[in-house]
């Protein structure tokens, strides 16, 4: 589903990704951690193609195509999908909108995809204006929802969330993985399910709540901009408690 083969990102000029090679199977979920400031945000906001983001060497392969210097509107029109840690205010713009939107000229279900995530009350309210952050998350997950993306970047899904919001959220991750989302009117069930390829992620996490409602298949740390240590991630998280980040610095001497 996706290659990414000797990747070099610099944001002015700092490199914050070094050579970076990773591959991630059709529905495949691969778990990402490292310290702040290791580079894990800019190799998302990177896929996704933010044009702060120079892509300096290197390539970007999803479903076949290179997608290496890809506008935004493309790449997600062939499929990828994020959830902001940050997403930003959009006042004038109610959440309705932005959710049929995310559609794509599809006849998307608003009122059923909001229910299933508590967010009716919300879909005449301005982009994340006033939200908590529980709020904010739920608002990002209707939006893939309506998208139905066949690649999930999730940035720290976790952040900001108290433990009732995480539990929902935590289930309609696992949702969206697993494929189960079909929000086209226009389409049957087994339709929809027929024209889909399987969901990949590649999700951020520092604490690992996440992985209470995820079956995540691979896990690896992303430290100053190469990544390292790869393992299930489970041990990986167990092993940062014990230990920190230092262990996994000395893979990469």
């Amino acid at each position: 589903m996706l290659k990414i083969e000797n990747l070099h990102v610099s944001i002015g000029d700092k490199e914050v990704i070094k050579g970076l090679d990773l591959h991630i199977k059709e529905g495949e979920t691969f778990i990402l951690f490292g310290p702040n400031g290791s580079g894990k945000t800019s190799l998302l906001m990177t896929l996704m193609g933010f044009s702060n983001y120079e892509v300096t060497q290197g390539k970007i392969i999803f479903k076949g195509e290179d997608i290496t210097y890809a506008p935004i509107y493309e790449r997600a029109r062939l499929g990828v999908g994020m959830s902001f840690q940050r997403p930003p205010t959009i006042h004038g713009l109610k959440t309705r909108h932005l959710v049929k939107m995310c559609g794509n000229g599809t006849n998307v279900d608003v009122e059923m995809l909001a229910e299933r995530v508590n967010m009716t009350d919300f879909l005449d309210r301005d982009i994340n204006s006033g939200f908590s952050g529980g709020e904010i998350k739920r608002s990002e997950l209707l939006q893939l929802m309506a998208q139905n993306p066949s690649m999930l970047l999730f940035d720290e899904p976790e952040s900001g969330v108290d433990l009732e919001n995480m539990h929902l959220i935590g289930k309609m991750v696992r949702t969206l993985l697993d494929g189960e989302i079909k929000p086209n009117l226009d389409l049957s069930m087994k339709e929809q399910k027929e024209k889909g390829s399987k969901t990949c992620g590649l999700i951020i996490t520092h604490t690992g709540h996440i992985l209470d409602y995820i079956n995540a298949d691979r896990g690896q740390v992303l430290y100053n901009g190469h990544l390292c240590c790869e393992a299930r991630p489970r041990d990986i998280l167990e092993h940062i408690r014990k230990y920190g980040y230092q262990e996994c610095v000395k893979c990469l001497n």
